[in-house]
């Protein structure tokens, strides 16, 4: 479902945003390479315009080894998101925790004997949004949450203080394509409903029960055109004011809730 709350366009994903710390980078050539070798959850990097000398080179044959997002910048853009000027020409945004596969998920929900419950977020950017879409879903007992690579905010630590701590407990998966992701959750028996302000069917008004992937679009411009074209079902909320879309955190929660309710509601243990 569209949301109001941003362009789409704008600072590096994680970085540059009200509330977001110095705890998701690192910087200088030796933490990133450490980190890098090490293994941990990465998800951007940022380099000089230019810088291909030393340790770069290794650190940009490693990136490329584990198929991390690269993007250079100008030098006075690094000095800009650097806590300090002695990023010697590289930047990395670092997970705040560990992602998992989509396997991972769905393996989850065979172990609780339930029917697969994901959600697929297509280019969601605000940390508060995706924030709160991880509380909402680790109330309502999702088995786990999919982004994409690109153009998506990361789990960082501004996230995670937007989930009041619901991060640590909902796994996420990161993938490189959101259409082939959804067709292997097909070939996985998983119905795919999209929200879209041009859903056939008002989301209280389809069947959402059985194995489901829920998918949410970005701000500003909901589902691409190729995950649309994914989705088995495209659903929508009824608007009855002069906004035309909802907040994605608050439309991500209605039909999550609609889907609990489908399912039939359980009685908090």
């Amino acid at each position: 479902m569209k949301s109001r709350t941003g362009a789409g366009t704008g600072p590096e994903p994680g970085m540059g945003r009200a509330g977001d710390s110095a705890d998701d980078r690192l910087e200088g050539r030796n933490p990133v390479l450490e980190a890098l070798r090490a293994g941990r959850p990465i998800n951007k990097l940022l380099v000089a315009e230019g810088s291909k000398d030393g340790s770069i080179r290794e650190i940009l044959a490693l990136a490329r080894e584990r198929r991390l997002v690269v993007q250079e910048v100008e030098r006075k853009r690094l000095d800009e998101l650097a806590g300090s000027r002695a990023h010697q020409g590289v930047l990395a945004l670092v997970a705040a925790k560990s992602y998992v596969e989509v396997e991972d998920l769905l393996a989850g929900a065979r172990v609780k004997g339930e029917p697969p419950f994901l959600l697929v977020l297509d280019e969601l950017e605000d940390p508060q949004n995706f924030g709160s879409i991880l509380r909402t879903a680790e109330g309502a007992g999702v088995h786990g949450v999919i982004i994409p690579r690109r153009r998506s905010v990361g789990l960082t630590a501004a996230v995670g203080k937007a989930s009041a701590g619901a991060m640590e407990y909902v796994p996420v998966a990161r993938v490189t394509n959101v259409t082939q992701t959804l067709d292997f959750l097909k070939k996985n028996g998983i119905w795919v409903a999209g929200a879209d302000l041009a859903g056939e069917r008002l989301y209280y008004e389809a069947d959402l029960n059985g194995p489901l992937a829920l998918v949410i679009g970005g701000e500003g411009r909901g589902l691409g055109p190729l995950v649309r074209s994914r989705c088995d079902l495209l659903v929508r909320i009824p608007m009855f004011g002069r906004v035309s879309s909802l907040n994605a955190g608050v439309a991500a929660a209605l039909m999550i809730y609609e889907v609990v309710r489908q399912r039939g509601l359980r009685t908090p243990v």
